[in-house]
């Protein structure tokens, strides 16, 4: 185990995805007790609610996990003290630059690490000083940039001296072992972690993901600046209508609002947004987080001790 995992205290170099609506307590815990890293999502949340997730997630394990920071909140600053006065270990963060609070952080002794797209922010976080950074992929479900895991994640290792961890279109142990042998020392899972036993999501959403094909997600809203990868379905469809005639970005909002929540607590499978990675057509089966990572990292090992021939 690299020396980085080794200070955060877990025994497999996993993170799990920070997914807002899905990232609470029970996923988190279970994640961190299965010897990953736990993350709960912040997100637009009240600070009220973050503090207790945090809080109920402590109540479940007493192995270390993290906090995923929205850097575009309104209560972004609250939370950003939240996580220090909570004993946070770990902090990702996403859509922002976490320089304005990485004093505060690094004085509470927390391990930041920013979620990237592209080489040039990996050189920037790395400057606002950064611990490492996750490069993720645009296969990823949720908001994504253009580059894939495979182009992003050397040139990402190539550019900067921080640990690198790789995200996006990563579900088994090939994925873990294609990342390595990238650069990266680790990977962050989303999508597959939407069908634990332990994640909350209503089940019709999971029913969703669990009988994806390969062709199944698609990246909407690109006019908007904020692509997002989803499962096809009439929300899709009409976001998609809505770029073929130029419509105005109001219109997107106005589709897009609340739709994640439809689609995670209502199980709305029509106009939710149902967020998931390219690798969903490969989920067939749900699990317990434990034994999500553990059959991953036994494949991961298998493969790495076997003699390729050339």
């Amino acid at each position: 185990m690299n020396s980085f995992w080794k200070e955060i205290g877990i025994n497999y170099p996993i993170i799990q995805g920070g997914m807002a609506w899905v990232a609470e307590h029970s996923l988190a815990s279970a994640v961190s007790n299965g010897g990953g890293l736990g993350i709960i999502a912040a997100a637009n949340a009240p600070v009220s609610y973050v503090r207790d997730e945090i809080r109920k997630t402590k109540a479940l394990t007493d192995k270390p996990f993290g906090v995923n920071v929205m850097l575009l909140s309104d209560n972004v600053d609250e939370i950003a003290r939240l996580v220090c006065e909570e004993g946070v270990k770990v902090v990702t963060t996403g859509a922002g630059d976490p320089s304005k609070y990485m004093d505060m952080w690094k004085e509470h002794k927390i391990k930041v690490i920013p979620v990237v797209p592209s080489v040039a922010l990996a050189k920037r976080m790395e400057r606002s000083g950064a611990d490492a950074v996750i490069a993720e992929g645009c296969e990823a479900g949720g908001h994504v940039g253009e580059l894939t895991t495979m182009a992003l994640i050397p040139q990402v290792v190539d550019a900067i001296k921080i640990p690198v961890i790789a995200a996006g279109g990563i579900g088994d142990g090939r994925g873990i072992a294609a990342a390595f042998m990238l650069g990266a020392l680790g990977v962050q899972v989303g999508t597959r972690f939407l069908v634990a036993k332990e994640c909350t999501i209503h089940p019709a959403y999971k029913e969703r993901v669990l009988k994806a094909k390969d062709i199944d997600t698609v990246v909407t809203g690109r006019p908007t600046g904020h692509p997002v990868r989803i499962l096809k379905n009439r929300l899709a469809r009409e976001l998609l209508k809505l770029e073929k005639t130029a419509a105005p970005i109001e219109q997107y909002e106005e589709l897009g609002q609340g739709a994640l929540a439809k689609a995670v607590k209502e199980g709305d499978m029509d106009m939710g947004s149902i967020m998931a990675g390219q690798i969903a057509g490969m989920i067939i089966k749900e699990q317990t987080c434990s034994e999500i990572i553990e059959e991953m990292f036994d494949e991961f090992k298998e493969l790495m001790n076997k003699n390729i021939e050339i």
